[in-house]
């Protein structure tokens, strides 16, 4: 494959800072009606994760194989995608000629090593989150997506979320103003309920919260494009003995990070595993002209927030402004024509996972880096790695590397 062109996103940011563009226009009509008849022969290795998407749905795509270390995921990947042909091992599977692309849905420490493996086998990669667990593996991921030529895309759900759609189209429009801060939560109460199975620690025991940060961070860089240059970040934890003897000797249940941007913004992050909170990733946008609130899950909608003229007095006796506030319809952006018809329904992550599964394959089949490729994947996950060595420093203010470069 020749080397790949600028991305669509790198374009799309540059053109929102003008205020000129529409939502994501390179999937208008052409995804209706698919310009090639060609089908992308697809592995994909990991049996949870791995089999909630649609790549046996796509009109471009052949679910080729499957592989887990595991028989009975193995089973279930393909009843899941109505495949016959699976393999023991990804070392196997990486040794058909056959199989063009992979889909590694597999735990967390082992995605650099995976990646790597899968490139250097000829397979472009559609790797889960995060993309790398250090800051020496981003740099070793970067290098081998760049010496591959090869097509590397993250799956992070956050991107893709109808709300963060509509943030984005609400951003390429100027709606927001200055877009000067923003605060994402991932709340995953009970999630040490699968640090084991069946007496055995999982890959999950004890993983940093910061560590896993990218269904937060996709929030706002996934809709500005800035990056995350440093960090201050607190942990908590207790004296739970599930914490005790962790193989990353994390001492924390929850992290909350304030980092700052290369444009002089702010985002707030939370990443909590305990505590008495309601569940699943949302953001609040804030502009000098509109807000925009994602769904709440104690039950109120999205929210838009418009700066006006109108003024009150506080509980004080003091004036202040008073902003307008309304409840607003997202889209279902899962049933335009953004998507194959094929994939025009209701999906994992909030709609996310039929989107993931058409941009991988149309970013291979028009030999174009898609929108989370390896500069975004690692804008994404580098600044959590950087967080919660500031959490464990007492929250110490640390530079973020960047990886664009």
């Amino acid at each position: 494959m020749p080397p790949l062109p600028p991305t669509r996103r790198d374009f799309l940011h540059t053109a929102a800072a003008a205020g000129a563009l529409a939502l994501m226009p390179r999937f208008a009509g052409a995804a209706a009606a698919p310009a090639t008849d060609r089908k992308v022969r697809l592995g994909i290795v990991g049996g949870r994760f791995g089999a909630t998407f649609q790549f046996h749905e796509h009109p471009n795509c052949t679910v080729a194989a499957v592989s887990d270390l595991r028989a009975d995921r193995r089973a279930a990947l393909k009843k899941a995608y109505r495949c016959t042909q699976s393999f023991d091992s990804l070392a196997e599977l990486l040794r058909d000629p056959q199989i063009e692309a992979v889909f590694l849905a597999t735990p967390a420490p082992d995605h650099v090593a995976h990646v790597v493996a899968s490139l250097k086998a000829g397979k472009h990669v559609l790797c889960a989150v995060p993309a790398a667990m250090t800051l020496d593996e981003c740099a070793t991921l970067r290098e081998a997506v760049r010496t591959s030529g090869l097509t590397y895309m993250m799956a992070e759900t956050s991107y893709w979320q109808q709300a963060t759609i509509t943030a984005r189209q609400f951003y390429q429009q100027g709606k927001f103003g200055t877009l000067y801060a923003a605060e994402s939560m991932y709340h995953h109460a009970g999630l040490e309920a699968l640090w084991f199975e069946k007496g055995k620690a999982t890959w999950r025991h004890g993983l940093p919260p910061m560590h896993y940060p990218t269904h937060c961070t996709a929030h706002l860089i996934g809709v500005t494009g800035e990056r995350l240059t440093d960090v201050s970040c607190i942990g908590w934890g207790d004296e739970d003995p599930l914490l005790k003897n962790n193989p990353y000797q994390n001492p924390f249940w929850n992290e909350t990070a304030q980092f700052r941007t290369n444009r002089g913004h702010t985002m707030q992050v939370q990443v909590w595993w305990k505590g008495a909170h309601r569940g699943g990733e949302r953001a609040r946008l804030y502009g000098d002209k509109m807000s925009f609130h994602h769904p709440d899950p104690n039950g109120l909608g999205a929210v838009l927030v418009r700066a006006g003229q109108q003024t009150e007095k506080d509980s004080g006796g003091f004036e202040r402004a008073l902003p307008t506030f309304e409840n607003v319809t997202i889209p279902d952006w899962w049933a335009t024509d953004l998507l194959p018809a094929p994939l025009r329904h209701k999906s994992g992550h909030e709609g996310s996972h039929t989107f993931i599964t058409h941009e991988f394959i149309d970013a291979i089949l028009h030999q174009r880096r898609p929108a989370v490729d390896i500069y975004e994947a690692l804008a994404y996950t580098a600044p959590g790695i950087v967080a919660h060595q500031s959490a464990l420093k007492d929250g110490e203010r640390l530079k973020v590397p960047r990886f664009d470069a």
